[in-house]
């Protein structure tokens, strides 16, 4: 019992420390986001922003399920730590250069203005390979110089998007550049300051063994980025680069919203496998999720009245994301049930019944949105966007209940997210409409 609530107070002082990081973090992006959508044309800002979400895309792709790979793997075996960092790193590199000819194709396929430049900045997931530095530390849920150096990359991003406003320059590959150096600086940064503390890696590594183990876990993490990011595609095609910008916000609102979860269920991952061989996993993923999803119901609540407001801080084009945002802040509970459950899936390995969630999750996503989008636009793409959340959080409800590992719906704590959501939606509203009568 003490090594377990001394390990969740761990999970939640690293969660913490992530989630001031990540705040920080936010708060560059949605800087540079709101100078951008006024500085740039909207059909501008919205090029930019769907090569973001290009890059979210590719940054998972050359992870691949990589860093919690090496994570399980030398959790209880810490010698073979150089050996797995090494084809790791090899693994991650031979990624990034496939990533880079895919976005090359992509470029081209559109007839990007300014290609070149994108393709540049392509090239920035290859220092991920140096990222993986940081697993000893994880390992330990120590997380204070990955936040540091995650904050220097976020301060880069400023810097970079203001020199070049200063100078005139307002090419959107420009800007998406500036952002790919300051997440570059900051790889190379980490592994500069940490390289002291490992160990010396074999000349030779298995990067195919690497590849096959992390094979569930980096398709189940593509497919998850896939079906987040790929209305871009469908929106992009039937309603225009400008609203599509606008939705981008909302989408960046959304992921915003998201971070308390994906830093909380990323570093209780040890412990969760831990609670498995107690045979504790049901009770350890409701003691993360509860809290989580109330908290994600009352914020959702609270926001969704506002949110003409929220957009109209990013200029008028934005405005008409207004109607869609609700629908994301929806899927952002969604998210946060979701995230823990699958995190448990993990844990209890049972990476092929993620793969298959995360597989039937994009296949459905698609199908949305082709229906949706055409007929209902952006609102249409946000509406998948909750449904499919949904999917994902039910689907692995399931998975665990049949390896007897799910958290007990049955008890009353979880009749508290709900009722957050209608005291926040009630208090919200009243508020509003105080706010907006004459």
């Amino acid at each position: 019992m003490q090594d377990g609530s001394v390990t969740r107070r761990r999970v939640w002082s690293s969660t913490a420390l992530l989630v001031l990081g990540r705040v920080f973090g936010s708060l560059c992006t949605f800087f540079v986001l709101w100078r951008l959508s006024h500085a740039l044309p909207p059909t501008g800002f919205g090029r930019f922003t769907f090569w973001l979400a290009v890059f979210s895309v590719l940054d998972t792709w050359v992870d691949f399920g990589t860093g919690q790979t090496v994570v399980a793997r030398t959790a209880a075996s810490p010698g073979e730590l150089p050996a797995s960092l090494a084809a790791a790193r090899r693994l991650r590199v031979l990624h990034g250069l496939a990533g880079a000819g895919f976005v090359a194709l992509t470029a081209w396929t559109y007839d990007e203005p300014s290609a070149a430049w994108i393709v540049l900045a392509a090239l920035y997931p290859l220092t991920h390979a140096l990222e993986l530095s940081t697993v000893a530390k994880r390992q330990a849920i120590d997380y204070r110089l990955h936040t540091a150096t995650r904050a220097l990359s976020s301060s880069l991003w400023v810097v970079g998007t203001s020199w070049l406003l200063w100078l005139g320059d307002h090419d959107p590959a420009h800007h998406l550049l500036a952002i790919a150096a300051g997440s570059a600086t900051g790889n190379l940064v980490l592994h500069a300051m940490l390289r002291r503390d490992l160990a010396p890696e074999p000349a030779a590594s298995d990067a195919a063994l690497m590849w096959r183990a992390s094979l569930p876990l980096g398709l189940a993490a593509l497919f998850q980025q896939a079906y987040f990011w790929v209305d871009n595609l469908y929106v992009r095609t039937w309603c225009g680069e400008e609203l599509l910008g606008a939705y981008n916000i909302g989408m960046r609102v959304l992921s915003a919203s998201i971070m308390v979860v994906l830093f909380a269920t990323g570093a209780a991952l040890p412990w969760f496998a831990r609670e498995h061989a107690r045979g504790g996993l049901g009770a350890a993923i409701e003691s993360i999720a509860l809290p989580l999803v109330s908290l994600a119901c009352a914020g959702a609540a609270l926001l969704a009245p506002w949110s003409d407001e929220v957009l109209a801080l990013f200029g008028e084009h934005a405005r008409a994301a207004r109607h869609a945002l609700p629908w994301l802040l929806g899927a952002v509970v969604a998210i946060h049930l979701g995230a823990a459950l699958l995190t448990g899936l993990v844990a209890c390995g049972g990476r092929g019944a993620v793969l298959k969630i995360s597989a039937a999750a994009l296949a459905l996503n698609l199908a949305l949105n082709a229906w949706l989008v055409p007929t209902r636009g952006i609102d249409g793409a946000a509406q998948a966007t909750l449904a499919t959340e949904a999917f994902v959080a039910i689907a692995g409800w399931i998975a665990l209940a049949r390896r007897g590992a799910a958290p007990r719906v049955a008890r009353p704590w979880w009749l508290v997210p709900p009722a957050c959501l209608v005291a926040g939606w009630w208090l919200s509203q009243a508020v509003h409409a105080a706010w907006s009568t004459p």
